[in-house]
């Protein structure tokens, strides 16, 4: 397999957490390089359903070594719960889990003010899981942060928490929020820890010695490519670089040691929370909720649908420089008549075929349409390319096309084995 980089080729929940466990078979270690728990990746394995926030997917295959890289924000509560969740699964964690030192850690101050901040935007909101990950990220980037390695030296931590306790909680106050406690935050962290510490590890020499060896790394990306604080419609982004860059900065792994970038994309388009989405359209919404569809793994909100937006698959590929492309929830049109693609946009009567930066244009765009038949029948049970209903073959190798990379994978249900690899 060489040495992978999935990413989300739209605007997050693309199925990633599935195609990652299926690459897994053929790698030695699978790499999360951005983002917190805000984040949520589903695997469904012989009935049982695991949903992963900040560990990477690959730790439900034997053998295989999960990497927490120094690019990802970690709630060190919320992680050594994680832990324990996937121990009542019967899944062994001990020395195929390593977390990196350099990594910022979340705080509950940093999770008050991201609320308090979506409170006071009020129709302007981003729609945050309120996580903390904005908060945590502008104290990594203020340089005031508190990382890992800070967890790891009990008085040191004791001390600069105090500290930062103290100067959040004059902001809490001004922003009429109640204060943060010092000594519940102190010993909750601290207890959390003790259970982390045989875990935490300068990951970098770790990488670049299993490159040495020789080993396959898998990078697993969260979110997707419109969410990137740099690529994405901003402000409606999350606060990492969710583009195949964030793979690199994010694990200390450079880049041309990569070999390639997967692009893992629906069969039409999704997004959580606020922000343009130009192609949405409520009766696909509708026909997929009611399927018991398109609820988000963290907050189990209903996500907003739409149909395949090819303008911001190309824009997404060139980014990336995605060389493959993973196809998600094809089965999710089999019971539709006609299919939608956009191909391109309209806005103030030109026709465009790249997004614009703006995030208020974007909203303004027009989707120019091109209409595909649908297949009226299951493809849940195809296995090879082959035997997908003809409209349904040329359905993924068009909008693969279309997005300017070569299809590779293409999953027809949520179960390990429902996958098509090309």
């Amino acid at each position: 397999m060489a040495n992978t980089i999935l990413v989300g080729a739209q605007w997050g929940d693309e199925g990633k957490g599935k195609i990652i466990d299926v690459l897994t078979a053929n790698a030695d270690v699978v790499v999360r390089s951005q983002g917190g728990n805000n984040a949520g990746h589903t695997v469904i394995h012989r009935g049982t359903k695991y949903i992963l926030h900040l560990i990477p997917s690959g730790i439900l295959r034997r053998g295989k070594v999960c990497v927490i890289g120094n690019g990802v924000v970690i709630d060190p509560i919320a992680l050594a719960g994680e832990i324990d969740g996937l121990r009542k699964f019967g899944i062994k964690i001990d020395r195929n889990l390593l977390i990196s030192d350099c990594a910022h850690l979340v705080m509950p101050y940093h999770r008050v003010l991201d609320e308090q901040r979506e409170l006071r935007k009020g129709h302007a909101k981003i729609g945050t899981t309120k996580r903390g990950i904005g908060p945590a990220y502008g104290d990594k980037a203020a340089r005031t942060g508190l990382r890992m390695s800070d967890l790891m030296q009990p008085v040191l931590f004791s001390k600069k928490l105090e500290a930062k306790i103290r100067e959040n909680n004059s902001i809490l106050q001004a922003l009429g929020a109640p204060a943060i406690s010092y000594r519940e935050v102190n010993e909750s962290y601290l207890a959390a820890g003790r259970k982390l510490q045989p875990f935490v590890a300068n990951t970098v020499v770790y990488l670049h010695r299993a490159l040495q060896r020789g080993k396959e790394i898998l990078f697993e990306g969260a979110q997707g490519t419109f969410l990137d604080i740099d690529h994405g419609t901003y402000p409606y982004v999350t606060s990492s670089n969710t583009t195949a860059g964030g793979a690199c900065t994010g694990s200390g792994v450079p880049p041309h040691r990569m070999d390639r970038v997967l692009g893992v994309m629906k069969a039409y388009a999704t997004r959580v929370g606020e922000g343009p989405l130009p192609t949405e359209d409520q009766g696909l919404a509708e026909m997929l909720h009611k399927m018991g569809r398109e609820f988000g793994a963290v907050t189990g909100r209903a996500r907003r649908c739409g149909w395949f937006d090819a303008v911001a698959a190309r824009y997404a590929t060139m980014i990336n420089g995605i060389d493959e492309l993973a196809i998600t929830n094809l089965d999710g049109l089999d019971q539709v008549d006609s299919i939608k693609v956009c191909v391109a946009y309209r806005l103030n009567g030109k026709r465009l075929q790249v997004p614009p930066c703006d995030a208020t244009q974007l909203d303004n765009c027009e989707p120019v349409y091109e209409e595909f038949p649908g297949w009226n029948q299951s493809t849940h049970s195809a296995r090879k390319l082959s035997q997908l209903p003809l409209a349904a073959r040329n359905y993924a190798k068009c909008i693969s096309k279309l997005a300017g990379a070569r299809l590779s994978i293409v999953s027809v249900g949520p179960e390990r084995g429902e996958t098509i690899i090309i």
